[in-house]
């Protein structure tokens, strides 16, 4: 009788993706998708630009008002995304 190692596919793709390179890649798209949930529809309008650079995620906000709003609420904008991904892939939010 053969005795196999049974793992979750969950496991599996995990390590498949780290050992490839491919974990950060996907988790950094994945805090940029996440931008418009957790900032809402309303903020989202007056988003253009979003990419990630060195831990950090840049943002370009069209309305200077929402864009000092933002600035105020950066840790906890960090924070959300952070956890909405389920890891710590960026450190800071820079808006511009």
């Amino acid at each position: 009788m053969f005795r196999r190692k049974v793992q979750p596919l969950d496991d599996v793709l995990n390590q498949f993706l780290r050992q490839g390179g491919l974990e950060s890649p996907l988790l950094q798209k994945r805090v940029v998708d996440a931008w418009d949930t957790v900032a809402g529809s309303a903020v989202a309008r007056y988003t253009q630009e979003k990419f990630i650079r060195n831990q950090t995620l840049f943002i370009k906000i069209t309305n200077p008002a929402l864009r000092a709003d933002l600035s105020m609420m950066q840790s906890e904008l960090v924070q959300k995304l952070n956890a909405a991904v389920g890891s710590m892939v960026i450190t800071e939010v820079r808006l511009y």
